[in-house]
């Protein structure tokens, strides 16, 4: 059974910083494309960023590029978010998943296979 599971969410202060993770279990990361999507309430499941299998190659939405960096280590089964410079409409929860189908090219929620239950990230202004 894939279980997708992230950590490393809570409050912080704008301008603060705060780092995910997702461990993976069931399958071998080094075989997908990693993502990270958020939603806030009320709106729809928005791409954040990607990377692709051997982690060459990283991929982010326009509104944390440069603040966000993804990151990922095959042999821990893991991948990461760094979020710096956080501000207040970055708060949502976070969800890391992972697609065989394209190789950190896809920004849409409906090529991704499988998710995790997500984690809360809420700055505070």
């Amino acid at each position: 059974q894939v279980q997708l599971v992230e950590s490393g969410g809570g409050l912080v202060q704008a301008g603060g910083s705060l780092r995910l993770s997702c461990v993976a279990s069931g399958l071998s990361v080094r075989s997908y494309a990693m993502g990270w999507f958020r939603q806030a309430p009320g709106k729809e499941r928005e791409f954040v960023s990607t990377v692709s299998w051997s982690g060459g190659y990283t991929y982010y939405a326009d509104s944390v590029k440069g603040r966000f960096t993804i990151s990922r280590d095959n042999a821990k089964n893991m991948v990461y978010l760094q979020m710096n410079s956080l501000k207040p409409e970055d708060t949502a929860v976070y969800y890391c998943s992972a697609t065989s189908r394209y190789n950190g090219a896809s920004r849409y929620p409906k090529d991704y296979d499988y998710w995790g239950q997500g984690t809360q990230v809420t700055v505070s202004s």
